[in-house]
């Protein structure tokens, strides 16, 4: 392996897999595959978007190649929308013409967006197919980890998935240098939100280390990737399918979801939605008795990152409460939020007021403190 790379697995028994973090890794594809035994008699499939396609795809092809094996690349347009049942019918037809069988596998080369629906290609093609990350952003160092697939409904984001992990999580740190700084300060979202949830020495060194990983300093970031696949492989091995442990990983999401889905998948960024949600639900802490300095320290930390911390005008309350009732996390008539008891430690409550939510959301708008 590359030198100063780090390797983690997400302990699943016999399902366990690696997660791999270093540069000139995608070099290294085509020998991981052969290590894995992956069958050179089957075709693989390459799937990226129309934005990596000419940055990385020849790259992760001729590694391939080299070791023999057979690949078809299948291009989705750039952008949420591609994550839909009509672009999933696209790549069924194109994984049929290119003779895709049980053996073969499915590589997820771009963001979340493609792992997603590259994921979910590989959960349901043939009744299941393996499949590979290869996550090209920071935010993907999230979702490639943990077997967590899905395509949206235009009334709900993720709502139609499975749980389907990958044979392996091959993170290169050389594809990073390509993002536009939104995209990194969306990515870091993320990072952030494993030590909210998990270690609060690690809020601390992200917010002292801020400027170098936006400047993607290769020690700072390579580090910060790893606490943070750290964080979800741990939280993965201990619930898989999101029994109770796991839920602690939605953070923000039941505020930053509704966003995405108001807004227009596409308008805020996932990131920038979910710093505004745990935000949202910083606040919320305060209504169960919880320090208000959880939210104001929450709030100064995504600030440093440039991220936003209040709702556009354009996403009215009554629509952002609207589309949290189709959220996963609302059951049996209640909200479900995770809500933060400290920095680094956070609950899972059940019995959250939709009025108290409604005031939150209300609050978070531009130009309110």
């Amino acid at each position: 392996m590359s030198g100063g790379a780090r390797e983690l697995t997400v302990d699943l028994g016999e399902r366990s897999y690696p997660i791999y973090i270093g540069t000139g890794l995608l070099a290294e594809l085509g020998r991981k595959f052969t290590d894995r035994g992956f069958s050179v008699k089957s075709p693989v499939m390459l799937v990226t978007d129309s934005a990596v396609e000419g940055l990385y795809a020849s790259k992760a092809e001729e590694s391939l190649r080299a070791s023999g094996y057979t690949v078809t690349r299948a291009v989705v347009p750039s952008g949420e929308a591609s994550k839909s049942l009509e672009r999933l019918d696209v790549l069924v037809e194109e994984a049929l013409k290119a003779g895709l069988d049980r053996k073969s596998v499915v590589i997820a080369l771009g963001g979340g967006v493609v792992g997603d629906l590259a994921g979910f290609l590989a959960a349901s093609f043939m009744r299941g197919v393996k499949f590979v990350q290869i996550p090209t952003t920071i935010l993907a160092h999230d979702s490639s980890v943990g077997g967590k697939v899905a395509v949206n409904h235009r009334l709900a984001k993720n709502i139609i998935g499975a749980f389907h992990q990958p044979e392996f999580v091959l993170y290169d740190l050389d594809t990073l240098a390509s993002l536009p700084l939104r995209e990194v300060r969306a990515g870091l979202s993320e990072v952030v939100k494993h030590g909210l949830i998990w270690e609060e020495a690690f809020v601390d060194w992200c917010e002292e280390n801020a400027e170098q990983l936006l400047s993607l300093a290769p020690d700072a970031l390579g580090y910060a990737l790893y606490e943070g696949c750290k964080v979800k492989s741990i939280v993965v091995s201990r619930d898989e399918k999101e029994n109770d442990l796991r839920a602690i990983l939605n953070l923000g999401h039941t505020i930053g979801h509704a966003l995405e889905a108001v807004a227009g998948y596409g308008e805020l960024l996932h990131g920038e939605a979910i710093a505004i949600g745990m935000v949202g639900s910083a606040r919320l802490a305060a209504r169960f008795g919880y320090s208000p300095d959880i939210a104001e320290r929450t709030e100064r930390i995504f600030r440093k990152f440039g991220l936003p911390v209040r709702i556009p005008d354009s996403c009215a309350t009554e629509n952002v409460m609207s589309a949290m009732l189709h959220d996963k996390k609302f059951t049996e008539g209640k909200m479900v939020f995770v809500v933060p008891t400290a920095i680094g430690s956070v609950e899972i409550r059940s019995d959250v007021s939709s009025e108290w939510v409604k005031e939150i959301v209300d609050g978070l708008r531009e130009g309110k403190s």
